[in-house]
């Protein structure tokens, strides 16, 4: 059996005060691609916070990639977030410097020293998504998917164990959501393990995958039938 990288046991997902999510109960292991489903509002934002540290994990247990959620202190969020990858829908890429600067402040922000090395990682995580000519030039002289390819390839940055990948398509064309889908299928099969939320249907009878879903405040596992 692989090993679990995720889960969840009980837990309660808090927004503020509010309750989101009640009695999750998953695991993810090692090598999984699992969607994350689920209507606007109905809690799959405020549940990957929870598993990158923006939100506090009050009720229940989880621990995420060695790290346990309900104890987790302020200090040791970088950590956390060394060992894992997020995208987001906005792609989140700083306006003011290039696509190379982007990433080479991130590295220097998780601890790297060598500027060698970092242009070195740098270089290979934008031939992965197929970027590597496009270091020298700003977001906004990009299309959309080949930002979201750059924010891929800044997730890979610290070679993480898992990669939240929050509706990564849901700013995105069709054919452009099929092109940045194809470059997470690349990065699972060379063994790393993808959690995404989603609401694009069409990816998932295209990729199908593990899926699970969020409804009337519990997150449970859909089996997916043959279509």
């Amino acid at each position: 059996m692989s090993e679990t990288i995720l889960e969840l046991k009980d837990a309660a997902i808090f927004q503020k005060d509010s309750l989101v999510l009640n009695e999750v109960t998953l695991d993810v292991r090692k090598g999984e691609f699992v969607y994350l489903i689920g209507k606007t509002g109905s809690g799959k934002s405020s549940f990957m916070k929870t598993l990158y540290g923006d939100l506090p994990l009050k009720q229940g247990t989880g621990s995420i990639v060695g790290f346990d959620l309900t104890k987790l202190r302020e200090k040791e969020i970088p950590y956390l977030r060394r060992k894992i990858g997020i995208v987001f829908q906005d792609f989140k890429l700083l306006p003011d410097r290039n696509i190379n600067k982007n990433l080479h402040f991130v590295l220097k922000a998780t601890g790297w020293k060598d500027s060698h090395k970092m242009n070195q990682k740098i270089e290979e995580v934008l031939n992965k998504v197929g970027m590597k000519t496009k270091g020298f030039k700003f977001p906004h002289q990009l299309s959309g998917g080949e930002q979201q390819r750059v924010a891929i390839a800044r997730a890979l940055l610290n070679d993480p164990e898992l990669i939240l990948a929050d509706e990564p398509t849901g700013n995105l064309d069709p054919q452009t959501s099929v092109e940045v889908m194809k470059v997470l299928q690349e990065i699972h099969k060379s063994g790393r393990s993808i959690l995404m939320a989603t609401h694009d249907y069409a990816l998932i009878l295209k990729y199908p995958s593990k899926t699970l879903k969020c409804d009337g405040n519990k997150i449970f596992e859909v089996v997916q039938r043959a279509v």
